[in-house]
């Protein structure tokens, strides 16, 4: 049986905080849980925080921004992005320097610390995942998995759903090719995105104004090891043109 059970009580993150062991007194850990934290979290421990009026905005950012997004944020999404892969007014889609495409390089101001910040994505996520992931275990003696996530829109979807920005202690990817299905049928092509499953499941479980960003979900008996980068497909630029 699988549980996805959130973490509450967590206090805002600064600069600095331990992060790890936050979570570890708040949390009954086993070995073999996945605990999934919201990037948010990540990144204010790292410092991963800006302020809007530190940036001059380029022509470009006043460009998009128009008379509907505040240039200098769009300013800070551009100075984040490795490129533009569409823009539409003041939207923004671009490729970060990990290689996700997301809204505006995954800049963003909500739950941000306070007014006039803006929050970046970590600049290593598997490296966050990683950190974590050994010092939970340096302070409670458990394996578990870590899932570093963030909120994403799909081509051709509407809304948003989680994935997985940072992996470590679990493959981020089940290959099922080789095996068979229940009438021997031989799987071909079947590659699981299982840390981008977790990262929805859990997001499901943790609401966006509940201020819970760390949820931990048990009872998957994963086992392997990998990096969210596995997970990244470099475009092709012709197929955005």
């Amino acid at each position: 049986m699988i549980q996805i059970i959130p973490v509450g009580g967590l206090p805002e993150i600064s600069p600095g905080d331990d992060l790890a062991a936050l979570i570890a007194g708040r949390a009954e850990l086993e070995d073999g849980d996945v605990v999934v934290v919201a990037h948010k979290v990540v990144s204010k421990a790292e410092g991963r925080i800006v302020r809007i009026d530190s940036f001059e905005p380029s022509e470009k950012a006043r460009e998009l921004a128009g008379d509907e997004r505040d240039p200098r944020e769009v300013e800070a999404v551009l100075r984040e992005a490795k490129q533009i892969i569409r823009e539409r007014g003041p939207l923004v889609i671009a490729q970060t320097r990990h290689g996700f495409i997301c809204a505006s390089a995954g800049v963003d101001h909500s739950n941000a610390p306070e007014a006039g910040t803006l929050v970046l994505l970590p600049v290593d996520p598997d490296a966050s995942a990683r950190g974590l992931r050994g010092r939970i275990r340096e302070l409670t003696g458990t394996t578990v998995g870590l899932v570093v996530t963030d909120s994403f829109g799909r081509p051709f979807r509407q809304g948003t759903t989680d994935v997985a920005i940072g992996v470590a202690g679990i493959p981020p990817i089940l290959d099922l090719r080789g095996t068979s299905d229940r009438i021997g049928y031989e799987l071909r092509s079947s590659r699981v995105a299982v840390a981008d499953e977790i990262a929805a499941a859990a997001d499901l479980s943790r609401g966006k104004a509940d201020g819970i960003p760390v949820v931990v979900v048990r009872g998957l008996h994963l086992v392997g090891d990998g990096t969210a980068q596995e997970l990244v497909i470099e475009p092709e630029l012709d197929l955005f043109r």
